[in-house]
Parts: structure tokens; C-alpha cells; sequence
């Protein structure tokens, strides 16, 4: 599990107990997005000090350097084993796609230093001028070729990667706090849900199918993030205000627990591959992981 952080350290973790393996060290600036590969052999970051990072999370080096001129909000890999992609979005309202092939990293400076990342990686520009405010988040779809941008125009938009064109928008009444698709896994082509959260609604979308909306859900309070397992029938949301957590039937919309523990807003969620647990990150400096599943599981009874 990769945690992004205001502290400039963006951290890798063990997604069942929560322990910390290392910390990614080099940006100058907060950290707002932290990815993993769908098969864990690289780690993407994007941050206020204008660059994206690519880091191997097995020793924790900074493979490449990718410079933008404004702040990186996010970051996507696509799912796929040894990914050689990464797309970015920020505040400069563009949306790159980086090859990653094309960027050569450099030698050893000595016996136990790290090797020089490269940092002349150019990004190509997907839908040149559409975007007229600041990409919040960007997903990576199923199918390789679909990129879905949720931006502070209150507009998520899906992108075909062939034609490098908008095929569709999806315009909403309130800011998008979140925007996040429910796996990260090869091979699932169906149930695939992309979710995202605006003021007091959360939308629900076929993730094979761009733009289609399957369901809304309108509640009385704001909602930060949203989280859904398709396989276990279940979402959750985060609150913006009360920072909790609660837990609905997709299927009939009620609700079925709260869960409580953080100190200030749920600003991102998602589950394990698995769906067994939820990993939280709130405005209160904490990521945490709840249970989701029957019987003991990790470090749960």
C-alpha cells in the first residue's frame, strides 16, 4: 500500500497490518497522489514541487523524474503487469501520458548510492485546451485504451487514448471530491465500477462502458470520497464534516454501519483486490485499515 502525505514523504506500507516497509525520499513539496502497479514492481507519485516520480519499490529508488510546470495532483498507471505508462493531471488543466520505456535511468554514483533517475522523459498531451480547470483525478480504465479525468469544472470526462479525443462527459451540480475506479486487477472485464463523489451525491458508473451511469445516491450530509466492492455488493463513504464512515447496500441503498475513528475529513478509500479490507486517508495525518470481511483476517481476531 502507497500513502501520499503534505509531508513531502510518501510511504510504502504492508496493506494487511499497516507496517511500514519505507519511505519514497526526494520531493520538495507535498505530496498529493501515490499509486502502485497492479503487480507492485513500481510506485508513481505526483507533487506540489512540480514533478511526477517513479520510484521501485523494492529498493526505493526514484527511476524517473517527470517535470511539469505547476503542481501534480494525481497520477494513474495502467492495469497491466510491468507497466510501461504513467498518465499525470494537475493544476497546469493538461493531461499527460509519459512512456516510461523511453527514459533511461543512469549508474551508480558509488558502491551502495542510488542510480541517477532520468528526468528528460517529455509527456504527450491528451485533448490539448479541453480541460479549463485543474485535473483533480486520473484513472486509468479495464480497457487500456479509456482514461477517465475528473476536474475542479465539475466535469468527468473519458478519454479515447487512439483517437487522443473526449468521447464523453459526465457534468455534476458540485465539486468532485473523488473519482476512483474498484479494482486494479488484469482480467476484470465485468462488475468494474467507477465511483465518485461530489457534495452530497455519489455516482455510479459501468467502468467498461464510458460515460454510462448505472446508478445516484443523494444522502443529508457531504461526502468526501466513496469506495464500492462490487463483488460483496457493498460502498462506502467518507464524511467531509462528520469523518465518518458508513457502509451501504448498493443493491437497496441502506445502511449497515458507521464506522468511526477519524479526526478530519476521509478524503480518499479503497479496498484491498481482495475487498477483505479499506484502506482510509484523512485530513488528520492518518491512513487507516477496517475490516470488511467475516472471521479473522491479518492482524484481526
Amino acid at each position: 500500500m502507497a500513502s501520499a502525505c503534505k509531508d513531502n514523504n510518501p510511504m510504502l506500507r504492508d496493506g494487511v497490518t499497516g507496517d511500514w516497509i519505507g519511505t519514497f525520499l526526494g520531493h520538495k513539496g507535498a505530496v498529493w497522489s501515490s499509486r502502485l502497479s497492479t503487480d507492485g514492481t513500481l510506485a508513481a507519485t505526483g507533487s506540489a514541487d512540480f514533478t511526477a516520480r517513479v520510484w521501485d519499490p523494492q529498493t526505493g529508488e526514484c527511476l524517473h523524474v517527470l517535470n511539469h510546470n505547476h503542481i501534480v495532483k494525481t497520477v494513474a498507471f495502467p492495469i497491466q503487469n510491468k507497466p510501461q505508462f504513467l498518465a499525470t493531471g494537475g493544476v497546469e488543466k493538461k493531461l499527460r501520458i509519459f512512456d516510461l520505456s523511453h527514459g533511461s535511468v543512469g549508474p551508480s554514483l558509488g558502491d551502495g548510492e542510488p542510480r541517477i533517475p532520468s528526468s528528460n522523459l517529455q509527456g504527450m498531451e491528451v485533448g490539448v485546451g479541453v480541460h479549463t480547470a485543474p485535473i483533480k483525478s486520473v484513472v486509468w480504465n479495464v480497457d487500456y485504451n479509456i482514461l477517465t479525468t475528473a476536474a475542479e469544472d465539475k466535469t468527468i470526462r473519458w478519454w479515447d487514448l487512439r483517437a487522443q479525443r473526449m468521447i464523453y462527459s459526465f457534468t455534476t451540480d458540485r465539486d468532485i471530491m473523488s473519482c476512483e475506479l474498484s479494482t486494479n486487477q488484469a482480467g476484470d472485464n465485468g462488475g468494474v465500477v467507477l465511483s465518485a463523489a461530489t457534495g452530497s451525491t455519489c455516482y455510479f458508473f459501468d467502468a467498461c462502458r464510458p460515460g454510462e451511469l448505472m446508478k445516484s445516491v443523494k444522502f443529508d450530509y457531504e461526502v468526501a470520497s466513496v469506495a464500492i466492492n462490487p463483488v460483496a455488493g457493498r460502498f462506502v463513504t467518507g464524511g467531509h464534516k462528520d469523518f465518518w464512515l458508513r457502509v451501504y447496500d448498493y443493491e437497496t441503498e441502506r445502511e449497515l454501519d458507521i464506522q468511526k475513528g477519524h479526526h478530519g475529513p476521509v478524503w480518499t478509500m479503497a479496498f484491498a483486490p481482495d475487498g477483505k479490507v479499506l484502506a482510509t486517508g484523512s485530513e488528520d495525518g492518518t491512513v487507516k485499515l477496517w475490516k470488511h470481511c467475516q472471521g479473522p483476517h491479518g492482524l484481526w481476531p
